[in-house]
């Protein structure tokens, strides 16, 4: 397994053959608070949204899919649902999955990019772990990780809401790269999200 770092960027193929479907996998922890001058441990349910979208060249938004739009119009993209709880403590599962079969992505699609908002505007640096996971294949397995990035939970996300996780984008010959990125930005949904991807991430 290939564990990235930010900005660290990989082909999405393995052994020379380019890969035909990828999961990706979103990973997050329930915040944990002390109650009662500190002898009682609190569990607070974190519910982020992991969401797509779908750029052309010119940086147009094609599609988007998100927990409100679960496929995507060229049924190359599906979403696994949303998540509003977190995890209670760290495992080997993912919260949200992102199904992709990149045979079936449309051909004006330069660029694909993942990103996390908090809907309750649950601070990142609170949220002990956050976590996005490449899966070869095209059903979840966690035994075929190809690639894993580790996100929030330090200082460097306090006051942020939303974050830009990575982006795949079409290199020639058809090939799809995968770019690990992992910032905190300025947006409170995911219409401001996009507006930022556009500005600072095509």
């Amino acid at each position: 397994m290939i564990n990235l770092k930010k900005n660290s960027q990989i082909s999405l193929e393995k052994n020379g053959e380019d890969f035909k479907h990828i999961c990706i996998g979103l990973d997050w922890g329930v915040i944990n608070k002390k109650s009662f001058f500190g002898l009682f441990n609190d569990k607070e349910s974190v519910d982020l949204d992991g969401s797509v979208t779908m750029f052309d060249t010119k940086k147009k938004e094609k599609d988007t899919v998100y927990y409100r739009k679960l496929v995507s119009n060229d049924k190359a993209i599906r979403h696994s649902g949303d998540d509003r709880v977190g995890d209670s403590s760290a495992d080997n599962k993912d919260n949200e999955v992102i199904y992709i079969d990149l045979q079936k992505v449309s051909a004006d699609v330069d660029t694909i990019v993942f990103y996390l908002n908090s809907f309750k505007q649950q601070d990142f640096s609170d949220i002990p772990y956050s976590k996005i996971r490449i899966i070869e294949g095209e059903h979840h397995n966690p035994n075929k990780v190809f690639a894993s990035y580790d996100l929030s939970g330090d200082s460097s996300f306090k006051g942020f809401t939303s974050m830009v996780m990575a982006k795949m984008n079409r290199a020639p010959g058809g090939r799809w790269t995968f770019t690990a990125i992992g910032e905190p930005i300025e947006a409170k949904d995911i219409a401001g999200t996009i507006k930022v991807i556009r500005e600072k991430y095509l």
